[in-house]
């Protein structure tokens, strides 16, 4: 397969995330007789730093000419620690998403059974947690009206949503429960709110195309109780904007490390794939990031563009990394190893069904795979 794929290294620890997931790629395109080719932009800080727009147009064409987009990260403090400033990088993810019309945010949440005590959850309460959220992505509260009194004493946000677009992730979220295990909970806030009631209306409505799905309602303030207390129940979460960013932050907790959690959003033009951490500039530099779940990404890239197989090769060479007891520093308890190391040996293992890394004999002072 010959696919165009746009790379979007973008702010702080994002370009050395990003090299280890292109080591994958290639690794997956050596074995697999495919042609990747890679078409780099900037966007985020550097791209202000550079042109003085967060996504500068050269982006976006590249972007909107491509099969599918890798991204590493987005952030600087410089523009976070000045609430004056007018442009900031965040505008570029919100630029991309409202350009490319990145509709749906797919976040899958598994807990690796080796990494159970990372989290701060008893891991009593993570036994069958295995999980994935549909966000909603380019309506409500933060794409509606927005703005200030004139005498700067009161402000609004408007949350908007129009049937059309809950229809459309709602049917992607019914058909993603349909491959697993067949039970779809909406979160919203039909209670108090009218977006929400609308919501809960149409997706009652959907609901019925899909016979085979169990469909659960549920408050957000409950849930995201229940994503603490009861988490093994949910498969397939279906929400809107605000609360879906909410949900997917509190689910990364279960995991232990937002090193190890990948997502995908997708569009009407192309679709992009990024980890869900930040940029994390004070690891800038030093190659401790954790890489998994930009290389985890990667893997729903090659989902997206019909490779599933692939994508499941590189799932596999991550949990054969994290079974052999190596990770990044934030995985305490694992033989310690760098960044690009990682991806040397997740290139390997994706090269190699037969090997067999072993904790005992690498780590950060091997040169060697084996």
């Amino acid at each position: 397969m010959d696919s165009k794929i746009a790379v979007l290294p973008g702010d702080g620890i994002g370009p050395e995330v990003i090299g280890q997931a292109l080591k994958v790629l290639n690794a997956i395109a050596d074995r697999f007789n495919h042609q990747f080719t890679y078409s780099y932009g900037d966007v985020g800080g550097v791209a202000i730093d550079k042109t003085g727009s967060p996504l500068p147009d050269e982006t976006l064409n590249t972007l909107l000419n491509s099969d599918a987009v890798l991204f590493g990260a987005i952030g600087d403090p410089k523009y976070d620690n000045d609430p004056t400033a007018k442009v900031r990088p965040e505008q570029g993810l919100l630029g991309m998403r409202k350009a490319l019309g990145l509709f749906c945010n797919i976040r899958p949440v598994t807990i690796f059974e080796n990494l159970r005590h990372l989290s701060p959850i008893k891991e009593s309460y993570l036994k069958g947690v295995d999980m994935v959220i549909y966000r909603e992505l380019i309506g409500g509260i933060y794409f509606g009206p927005k703005g200030r009194s004139e005498d700067n004493t009161s402000a609004y946000d408007t949350c908007v949503y129009k049937v059309a677009e809950i229809e459309r992730i709602a049917h992607l979220a019914f058909q993603q429960a349909g491959n697993r295990r067949k039970k779809v909970t909406l979160i919203d806030k039909a209670n108090v709110l009218e977006s929400s009631r609308l919501w809960r209306e149409h997706v009652q409505i959907i609901s019925k195309d899909y016979p085979e799905i169990e469909t659960d309602y549920m408050f957000v303030d409950n849930a995201a109780m229940q994503m603490i207390i009861n988490p093994a129940q949910f498969d397939v979460i279906l929400t809107s904007n605000m609360f879906g960013d909410i949900i997917s932050d509190e689910s990364s907790v279960l995991v232990g490390s937002l090193g190890l959690l990948p997502s995908a959003s997708i569009g009407s033009a192309t679709s992009v794939f990024e980890p869900i951490h930040g940029s994390y500039p004070q690891g800038a530099g030093k190659d401790i990031a954790n890489p998994v779940a930009t290389v985890l990404s990667a893997g729903l890239l090659l989902d997206h563009l019909g490779l599933v197989e692939e994508g499941n090769l590189v799932r596999g060479a991550v949990s054969r990394l994290l079974e052999a007891g190596l990770g990044t520093p934030d995985l305490q308890g694992l033989t310690k190893i760098s960044c690009s190391k990682a991806g040397d040996y997740l290139e390997a293992l994706v090269s190699d069904d037969d090997l067999v890394l072993d904790a005992e004999k690498l780590g950060e002072s091997s040169s060697t795979i084996i």
